[in-house]
């Protein structure tokens, strides 16, 4: 079973006012999460995962750059390819109505999810966000992941009109995440539709039998691994992990949060011993021709990895 650990790296400004007066800070916060034990954001993300001879794929997102200049994207995504790292496309259109000159006819107020906007427009969103990434990457983009898992059939054909072949937007998890998609392939397994191979992001029943997606910052590395062992013995081919940029360090400060460092430690450690029986790798189209568009059954952790989880959350809040 093949495993892809992907991050969406995102820098936001805590709010929509006063902009250009936070977002030197907040640049800092979220690219390198600088602290007295060291840089918790990409830094130490890129660093573990090279300790453990593993494969990430960053999906970054390049619209704030149009706003406050390409030299901020191009540090980004430096750091991710010059570790060796794979980089596609990241959109949150939320950036739209900030960018001057307009890229849209209609900015007159925010549209937050990609499936607010017509065909058209998705179109150019994303052709203008991959021309973007690849002017600072000096590569071409071939994968895709919508902001806030927020797609449409609409958004499968803006992708093929604009090359990109490979989608990870769904996530079963959140209803606004291609419903109508879900409804007729499911979204546990990768599918071929509209000439785009989408690849979900994997989700699991917990302890307590609730669907849970499988997300570093909100998971226990016990459920997390319980579940990839669960997928392996249902005989799935492809296992999906999402992360971001900020999840190592505690919400709102550039402190890191040890917990969910630990638990991307020993994830990362964990697939490193087992790369032969999960080989940790990035999107490809290879044997989808066997794969068949079915409901199957959701892999399952067990309680003890779910209370663990909850305790975690609890020490989170406290420490």
């Amino acid at each position: 079973m093949n495993v892809h650990l992907t991050f969406d790296i995102e820098v936001w400004c805590n709010g929509w006012a006063n902009l250009d007066e936070q977002f030197p800070t907040c640049y800092s916060r979220y690219v390198y999460g600088h602290s007295r034990r060291g840089n918790y954001a990409l830094p130490k993300t890129l660093e573990i995962l090279s300790r453990y001879n593993l494969r990430g794929i960053f999906f970054v997102e390049p619209l704030f750059s149009a706003r406050f200049g390409a030299e901020y994207l191009k540090r980004i995504v430096r750091l991710i390819d010059d570790a060796g790292q794979e980089v596609q496309l990241h959109l949150h259109p939320e950036w739209t109505d900030e960018i001057r000159p307009p890229i849209l006819a209609d900015v007159s107020k925010k549209r937050q999810h990609l499936t607010y906007y017509s065909l058209d427009e998705q179109v150019e969103l994303i052709r203008f966000g991959k021309t973007l990434l690849e002017d600072a990457l000096g590569k071409k983009i071939t994968a895709f992941r919508a902001g806030s898992y927020a797609a449409n059939t609409n958004t499968f054909q803006a992708l093929a009109s604009n090359g990109i072949t490979i989608d990870s937007s769904i996530n079963g998890c959140y209803p606004i995440s291609a419903p109508e998609l879900v409804q007729e392939y499911g979204s546990a397994r990768p599918f071929a539709a509209h000439g785009i191979t989408t690849f979900p992001i994997s989700v699991f029943r917990d302890g307590f039998g609730q669907m849970r997606p499988a997300q570093v910052g909100a998971c226990s590395y016990r459920e997390m691994r319980q579940a990839l062992i669960s997928a392996q013995l249902s005989e799935w081919t492809d296992f999906v992990i999402v992360s971001h940029n900020f999840e190592m360090l505690k919400q709102g400060v550039t402190s890191p949060d040890f917990i969910v460092a630990k638990r991307f430690e020993a994830l990362c450690s964990f697939l490193g011993e087992n790369q032969r029986e999960l080989p940790v790798t990035g999107f490809t189209t290879s044997g989808l021709h066997f794969l068949q568009p079915l409901q199957v059954k959701h892999p399952r952790a067990h309680l003890g990895g779910t209370a663990l989880r909850h305790l975690e959350q609890i020490a989170r809040r406290v420490i």
